[in-house]
């Protein structure tokens, strides 16, 4: 049996990661492990388990949202509150005891219940029209906050008092409160009216009890029910993402059983790598993301620890359609790029657009706030304005300028915005923006996985000041040394179509190296070493 444990927290918090549909994604939901997940269900005759540590009372909608509803888990809260339903179960918030007289006003985003004129409650819903909370209120103040789970029942209920936090319960199915958590300062106590948890392994169930009726803080709590589980589990292996809030945990638990360390993009700083080395040394296999991941880990740990680099993310021929459009659209992500860096290259970019009337700049960020989005295109327009380039191409003007031979008559003069902000949080918006660029300018030192295999699938070629497993010179790329090379670069690609097809050509013969085969043997490699 492979175990898998992922990831999925809320910023540093046992919690999940879901939020009001009307929210704007401040993150993507995919990482490696459900690539990993979506692999092993599909194409690999393994049993495997997803063991959850946190708090996720909408993990099912979680899981249906990735395509991996029917994947088996083991759900560490589920143990704690002794919760036997395992199908999603429609609740509707008519379903609930209201009081009398309560009225419902519905909004463009939630449903406001009002009682004699007051605020009583709001009721709000999550992405797939799911109840996730209800808040309610006291002259105008929230004093109480219902979390719901999705298999039909409150999972947890907040108490505030004047609007501050004082704690909040976690409940049975039945509504008994079974252990709460204070706001201020995180301890835990367990209702001794039921203080046992629920350990279900293979079908056999036992009860358990706490060893304590107070702790410090959750991680002790879900430590406890973990050490429980992994007594049941014998010759069996895990796949860990590595995570700064449950490494020490996992370090604790897992000495005496084999498993793998994965790492994913920016989810832990590598400059931290050396405080988890024993942790990373003890493990049967690093995998990493990207070479210059694994390049990094190896500095750390010991020689002996077998590492390799696989792609959370797999190539599928799906051409763009930048060829058929009007314009030549130019993707520049600016994310980490130094605000110095990024006066000279708008500076260079704003130089060739003066030369190609067509050439369209789509500044890429995966920042998601409107702050952000001001910042950025703040620092563009400053660079434009220094160097007397149109402003409109960054603010859209229909600016009438009267005709150059004096006539009385104005004329219009229309100027098509030339830098455009694209804001992709979530792997379906960058696909979909990538799906009209014909050419990526990417000069932030990093690598991004998810960008350069899109790219790849979608035939885009793309500038780079250094080459990755994701890049081949004059094939898919066009290498540069300084800035003052984009021009040159741009121009490689955009005036020639030539080269730009043969640039299509490359991402096809480059993406072979990604596909969902190779992962697969590639992993099948991994795992022989738990053998």
């Amino acid at each position: 049996m492979i175990y898998f444990i992922p990831a999925w927290y809320k910023e540093n918090s046992w919690k999940e990661s879901e939020q009001f549909w009307y929210r704007r994604k401040l993150h993507s939901e995919f990482d490696e492990t459900i690539k990993q997940i979506q692999l092993f269900h599909r194409n690999m005759r393994i049993d495997y388990r997803i063991l959850l540590l946190n708090y996720a009372p909408n993990l099912r909608h979680f899981l249906h949202r990735q395509s991996v509803y029917r994947a088996p888990y083991w759900s560490c809260f589920d143990a704690i509150q002794q919760v036997k339903r395992s199908k999603i179960a429609v609740l509707s918030y008519h379903r609930l005891k209201w009081p009398k007289g309560i009225e419902f006003s519905y909004s463009p985003f939630a449903i406001v219940a009002f009682l004699n004129g007051q605020k009583y409650a709001q009721v709000e819903f999550g992405e797939d029209g799911n109840m996730i909370s209800i808040d309610m209120y006291t002259d105008g103040i929230i004093c109480r906050r219902n979390i719901y789970d999705d298999r039909g029942f409150v999972s947890t209920t907040t108490i505030f008092e004047d609007g501050k936090e004082k704690y909040t319960d976690y409940l049975m199915e039945n509504g008994k409160w079974k252990m709460r958590e204070d706001a201020d300062s995180g301890v835990i106590t367990i209702n001794q009216n039921c203080p046992n948890y629920d350990i279900n392994f293979n079908g056999k169930e036992q009860e358990i009890p706490f060893r304590r009726t107070v702790y410090e803080n959750m991680e002790q709590v879900i430590e406890e029910v973990f050490q429980s589980y992994l007594k049941q589990t014998d010759h069996d292996a895990f796949i860990t993402a590595v995570h700064p809030l449950h490494i020490g945990l996992l370090h604790r638990c897992l000495r005496d059983k084999p498993y793998i360390c994965t790492f994913f993009e920016h989810r832990y700083r590598y400059r931290n790598l050396e405080s988890i080395k024993s942790f990373l040394n003890h493990s049967n296999y690093i995998v990493t993301d990207s070479k210059r991941a694994m390049e990094r880990v190896k500095k750390v740990v010991d020689s002996n620890v077998p590492c390799m680099d696989i792609s959370p993310y797999d190539t599928r021929t799906d051409f763009g359609i930048s060829q058929q459009l009007n314009v030549q659209n130019i993707l520049l992500p600016v994310d980490d790029i130094d605000d110095n860096d990024l006066y000279l290259i708008i500076y260079e970019l704003a130089l060739y657009l003066l030369k190609n009337k067509k050439a369209r700049v789509h500044v890429f960020t995966r920042k998601a706030t409107n702050r952000d989005a001001t910042i950025i295109m703040d620092k563009i327009a400053e660079c434009l304005n220094e160097n007397h380039f149109d402003m409109r191409w960054i603010y859209e003007s229909d600016q009438k300028i009267e005709s150059e031979n004096d006539l009385d008559e104005e004329q219009e003069e229309k100027v098509e915005v030339r830098f455009i902000l694209d804001q992709c949080v979530d792997e379906r918006t960058i696909s979909k923006c990538l799906n009209e660029q014909r050419v990526i300018l990417d000069l932030r030192g990093r690598t991004d996985v998810f960008l350069f295999v899109t790219a790849i699938s979608k035939g885009v070629p793309r500038i780079s000041t250094r080459t990755d497993q994701y890049f081949k010179d004059r094939g898919n790329g066009y290498l540069i040394d300084d800035y003052s090379q984009i021009g040159t670069s741009v121009s490689y690609f955009l005036d020639s179509f030539e080269n730009w097809n043969a640039a299509l050509v490359s991402c096809y013969e480059l993406g072979k190296k990604f596909t969902t085969g190779i992962l697969i043997d590639a992993w099948k490699e991994v795992l022989t070493t738990l053998e």
